[in-house]
């Protein structure tokens, strides 16, 4: 399918256009899959692994070794081997090259989740700025999707979706900072960097975007300074966090992109706080996005799963990590079946006995088992 160039993204029609165009390739992808023949149960038990494939992502995060990108500069000599192994084993691609990968790698799969600091083409640093990692780590070169060039790329990866009728689904975004930081500054910037990301999201037709919450690495702790526990600090988070995400949401609305929170490090790391920023934000474009192992104790793997569920529709991540004795996928899908999930499971394999590729493929077969 040819596709014609688009004007730049500060043309509001020309993005609707394109918006459009992508929304309409996707709808086409949906009516070549296999469905039940007509009279067939509409039971999702009783569908075959082919028509399950339908929702599943690929993950560009378990093989971001297989990708050109800069180095990182907090990889050990054991890691820069080890990347340097999976390239040779497999090969090594660009984020143009994923739509086909997700085709020849993952039978029937035609939506990708992809990891934000894998954007662009490393050869051009007109689309790249320095910027300070979220946990403090040294500087990198992170995409900025605001740059003519880097608009540029997001066309040609637009074209590449249609072209291979493989959709954008879900980018698990760590670029947008501090969303929940005590400076105002800091803040505000975070919030910028996200709704530039967000119109990116809607050139490639993203359903949901990441958006971490940002502060301390790990969230404050209650005290007994007056007899009784209090927890002061971590409202501060909150409030912050909060306003940050309606903020956001209003902003994803506009672009029909959903702004999700993960459970990561800081506040998220505890459902509860998702659950008040949820509630509290209470907008239809701000969601969770929950990943099964990304925990701070055993009872949370499944437990927490389980308390965000109401606010879960679009995007989750399958995880193996070896981290764990105990975490069982195949329990965790059961929990998303229970709960009416109807989104897409990324998989989105972190560390174990297998390499990235071998990794998810093992994640597919045991969410198709149970889906």
């Amino acid at each position: 399918m040819s596709h014609t160039p688009t004007p730049p993204l500060d043309d509001d029609s020309a993005d609707a256009r394109r918006r459009a165009f992508l929304k309409g390739a996707a709808l086409a992808v949906g009516s070549s899959l296999v469905l039940p023949a007509a009279g067939a149960s509409a039971d999702p038990r009783q569908l075959t692994d082919a028509e399950k494939a339908t929702r599943l992502a690929s993950n560009t995060y378990p093989i971001r070794d297989l990708f050109t990108r800069h180095p990182d500069p907090t990889a050990t000599p054991a890691q820069v081997s080890a990347a340097a192994a999976m390239k040779r084993k497999y090969r090594e691609i660009t984020m143009l090259d994923f739509p086909q990968f997700t085709i020849d790698t993952f039978p029937g799969v035609r939506k990708m989740d992809l990891w934000s600091a894998l954007f662009g083409d490393v050869t051009d640093p007109a689309m790249y700025r320095a910027t300070t990692r979220e946990h403090g780590e040294g500087q990198w070169l992170e995409f900025d999707p605001s740059t003519m060039a880097s608009k540029r790329w997001l066309d040609t990866f637009a074209s590449r979706l249609v072209t291979t009728g493989v959709a954008c689904h879900h980018v698990s975004n760590n670029a947008p900072r501090n969303i929940s930081h005590l400076d105002p500054a800091l803040r505000r910037e975070g919030i910028a960097i996200a709704k530039v990301w967000l119109d990116a999201c809607a050139t490639l037709g993203a359903k949901s975007m990441r958006v971490n919450t940002g502060g301390p690495d790990i969230a404050p702790s209650a005290t007994n300074a007056t007899g009784f526990p209090r927890n002061d600090e971590v409202v501060k988070y909150l409030r912050n966090a909060i306003e940050s995400f309606k903020e956001m949401a209003d902003y994803g609305g506009k672009r029909d992109v959903k702004v999700t929170i993960e459970n990561h490090w800081g506040i998220s790391a505890d459902p509860m706080n998702m659950r008040i920023i949820f509630d509290e934000v209470n907008h239809p474009y701000c969601e969770a996005s929950p990943d099964f192992g990304n925990w701070e104790h055993e009872y949370m793997l499944h437990h927490g799963l389980e308390a965000l569920m109401p606010y879960t529709h679009t995007t989750v991540h399958a995880k193996y990590w070896s981290r764990w004795d105990n975490l069982d996928v195949q329990r965790c899908v059961r929990i998303l079946n229970h709960g009416g999930f109807k989104g897409a499971i990324a998989l989105e394999y972190e560390a174990g006995p297998w390499d990235g590729v071998e990794g998810a493929l093992r994640l597919m077969k045991d969410v198709l088992a149970a889906l």
